[in-house]
């Protein structure tokens, strides 16, 4: 990154209904370019938006327990109109766009459905993410590491005009191992994507997103955007009711456990 580039990031924040299906998704996007627009508007007297962030299924969440019910009612590939329609907006007002997270299908990984955040820049699709560490077992999408003949890179990174970007989502930022490989492809702006609802993760006294951010940017020595979801629990099932959310809670030392395994061997 040049020494003379400074420029703001935008981190948004979401409070929309999540869709039921697939065609309700360009209600999202029109939403989230409007974002955009009062972002670099907004901020144009004050310095140069030249990144904006939006959150873990923003799109949409994996509602359906089934990786069938997802295929079926709120997957997609990618690119897709809606990555389009980010193109055109980043080519509008130059800038770089890292997408809410996509339910992605891909006919060379049949059955399987990934967690998928895309970098969007004005010359085009620049690199997406598969979430590798889904959160076992809530998130039935598949981790493209343990997808047998998976070739493509894991952590990919963009060599673009605001730096080097790379980009991976919500639980994998427990893992230092994991954000250590955008470092060491080079990546200076690690950006985090995430869902990360009350009452476990964003306060105190399990306050883990700050906690976690920081730490991340300190190991690498590299700057942290970070942007989360901001929906109401009604908004965000299955968080919508409090026995639920705290049954989250106890999910997630056996998954750790089980995420962590899965580091360990790549």
């Amino acid at each position: 990154m040049s020494d003379h580039l400074r420029y703001y990031a935008a981190a948004c924040q979401t409070d929309l209904p999540n869709p039921l299906n697939r065609t309700a998704m360009g209600r999202q996007v029109d939403h989230f370019l409007a974002m955009i627009d009062r972002a670099v508007l907004g901020y144009a007297p004050v310095a140069p938006i030249r990144l904006v962030v939006f959150p873990e299924f923003g799109h949409a969440a994996p509602i359906y327990p089934t990786v069938e019910e997802l295929r079926d009612r709120l997957a997609v590939p990618i690119p897709n109109e809606h990555t389009d329609r980010y193109r055109l907006k980043a080519r509008q007002h130059g800038i770089y766009i890292q997408t809410a997270s996509f339910l992605e299908v891909d006919d060379r990984y049949p059955g399987a459905v990934f967690n998928t955040t895309c970098l969007i820049g004005p010359e085009g699709l620049l690199t997406r993410y598969r979430k590798v560490h889904p959160w076992i077992p809530w998130e039935v999408h598949a981790s493209p590491h343990d997808l047998p003949g998976y070739t493509e890179d894991l952590f990919p990174v963009a060599d673009t005009a605001i730096g080097r970007l790379g980009a991976a989502t919500c639980y994998d930022w427990l893992f230092p191992e994991a954000i250590r490989q955008l470092a060491l492809a080079g990546a200076e702006v690690l950006i985090r994507v995430s869902a990360y609802m009350d009452p476990w993760g964003a306060t105190p006294p399990m306050d883990w997103w700050t906690i976690v951010n920081r730490c991340r940017a300190l190991e690498n020595l590299a700057y942290v955007v970070a942007a989360n979801q901001g929906a109401q629990a009604a908004h965000y099932p299955p968080l919508a009711g409090r026995e639920a959310a705290w049954s989250w809670i106890s999910m997630v030392a056996s998954s750790l456990r089980l995420t962590r395994a899965r580091a360990k061997r790549s």
